[in-house]
């Protein structure tokens, strides 16, 4: 549960520096150091919550189940 809180908070923080990022982007009239900033946060965070993704699949706190394609029914040949 504290997993999907601390990712769920992370994802969030993510979404709000991007916010924050396109805001300074528009509003500032010149290049601002405030847009680099925070797209330099964004990518940070999202390099933390990685790591933390991946070590917490190590310590079995998350068990990944990766994407399958489900099975292929397999169809009966009709009997002559």
């Amino acid at each position: 549960m504290l997993v999907k809180v601390f990712v769920l908070a992370a994802f969030i923080g993510i979404v709000i520096s991007l916010g924050s990022a396109l805001y300074y982007l528009l509003h500032d009239k010149s290049r601002s150091p405030r847009t680099a900033k925070a797209l330099t946060t964004r990518i940070s965070m999202s390099l933390i919550l990685f790591f933390f993704l991946l070590f917490a699949a190590t310590q079995g706190w998350i068990k990944p189940h990766g994407i399958r394609p489900a099975p292929a029914q397999q169809k009966k040949a009709p009997t002559k």
